[in-house]
């Protein structure tokens, strides 16, 4: 191992053609210069407007860097001499001694190394993340120029937009910022300081889920909750209340397809399974002119919330409460009227890999019972947002929940979340919703 950081360390006095091993820290001020290692100083001179700064500890990996992904995982980090606090910015180095990249470390997670940058040059700071939070602001704000449409989107998105462990959701004047990572949840003072410049009176509300605060090794308290809102998004109103038992009761993340199946919609009877707080159902009513919608979830209260938005929408739709297994069953046995428009949007399935398989078996048999509600040559709107089930794992589940249905599916269109949530090629986590467009005979 000191072989190597002497190895890491040699680089920046030794440049190289080719791969590069010359690691240079450069500053809020953009200047640069070479950095010795663990304990060792960049000293500037003051007068050319330069800082000292301390260089980030040094993590070695065990194996040269073959990814671009920014998750680095425990197995594959050596096991430092002095082990950094969970969320610490630190340096990272292959066996070799090559830079390959700067970013948050902690030990006490699966995810030992969360990647922000592999360039040498670019210092992870208070300037870092100014520039990554306005691009994200960019992005929504000036590109896909979101706020002519709604006030309620997805303002940062993890590894979308460059900041690991980090999600941020707008909803009118609060902004809810989630922690996944023990060194986001760091950066909290810093990255609220950054957000209020582009929002300035904005309600602020950050979290984190207690199985990620286990994870990642880190205590968030929980703020009270602001006061709920409502929120515009294509003309159409939903109440939103972060911090509720519902995370919010709004996900923005189906907004396009909320939109599309709304097409569908003009005179038909609509039956929306898993309903949440409405949302698609009350875009068939108020966008689509459906005739009659029909909303079937468990949660009572979410369906209180999704009473409360058909109101606020003016429009009538019948939400009941029930299992949609024992619903869709009841309704079969009784040879019930099959709607013209169906859609089956279900909650996350599981958060644990060893649990795919049972997952899908899940969906299989939803789906299947789903198909059996479409009347012949109807539409049905099939989703999943568990990340670890992939977009080929769906499409083949649906081909078989088909099958054993005795239905032909016809996919008119696959889709995901909308533009808000991008994600990076390298980074296929990250697109975790998947939305199946159907024509079923």
């Amino acid at each position: 191992m000191a072989e190597r950081l002497i190895a890491y360390t040699r680089a920046f006095a030794e440049p190289r053609l080719g791969k590069t091993r010359v690691c240079q820290a450069r500053h809020t001020n953009g200047a640069a210069g070479p950095s010795f290692g663990r304990t060792s100083g960049v000293r500037y001179d003051a007068q050319m407007n330069r800082i000292a700064a301390a260089a980030p500890p040094l993590i070695q990996l065990k194996t040269e860097r073959r990814s671009n992904h920014p998750w680095i995982f425990q197995k594959m980090v050596e096991k430092p001499v002095e082990k950094p606090k969970p969320g610490t910015i630190v340096d990272i180095v292959d066996r070799e001694g090559t830079f390959a990249g700067r970013g948050f470390y902690n030990g006490h997670s699966r995810i030992a190394l969360r990647v922000l940058t592999a360039d040498p040059d670019e210092a992870v700071d208070e300037a870092f993340f100014a520039r990554k939070i306005a691009a994200a602001v960019a992005l929504r704000r000036e590109l896909l120029k979101l706020d002519a449409v709604t006030d309620a989107y997805r303002l940062i998105h993890s590894e979308g937009d460059g900041l690991s462990g980090l999600v941020v959701d707008r909803f009118a004047n609060t902004l809810v910022i989630e922690y996944f990572s023990a060194g986001m949840f760091k950066q909290r003072d810093l990255i609220r300081r950054c957000l209020l410049e582009h929002f300035p009176d904005a309600d602020v509300y950050a979290f984190a889920e207690e199985h990620v605060q286990k994870q990642e090794s880190f205590d968030c308290a929980v703020p009270p909750p602001p006061t709920p809102t409502v929120i515009h998004e294509h003309g159409v109103q939903f109440h939103a209340a972060p911090g509720t038992k519902h995370k919010t009761g709004f996900f923005a993340d189906q907004r396009d397809n909320r939109k599309t199946l709304a097409e569908f919609c003009a005179g038909k009877r609509v039956l929306d399974l898993c309903c949440n707080s409405g949302g698609f159902g009350i875009y068939a009513k108020t966008i689509g002119g459906a005739d009659e919608v029909v909303g079937v979830d468990l949660d009572e209260e979410i369906l209180e919330i999704a009473e409360r938005n058909a109101r606020l929408n003016k429009v009538k739709v019948r939400f009941v409460q029930a299992d949609i297994f024992h619903w869709l069953r009841d309704a079969a046995a009784n040879n019930a009227k099959q709607f013209d428009v169906v859609i089956l949007d279900p909650a996350k399935m599981t958060r644990d890999r060893e649990q795919v398989i049972p997952a899908l078996k899940k969906y299989l048999d939803m789906n299947k019972l789903a198909l059996g509600a479409v009347k012949p040559g109807g539409v049905l709107l099939t989703c999943s947002c568990t990340g670890l089930v992939s977009e080929e794992q769906f499409l083949d589940m649906l081909r078989r929940a088909a099958f054993y249905a005795n239905r032909t599916v016809q996919m008119l269109k696959v889709s995901g979340a909308g533009p808000d949530h991008p994600w990076q090629a390298h980074v296929p986590e990250s697109r975790y919703l998947k939305a199946a467009f159907c024509r079923v005979e």
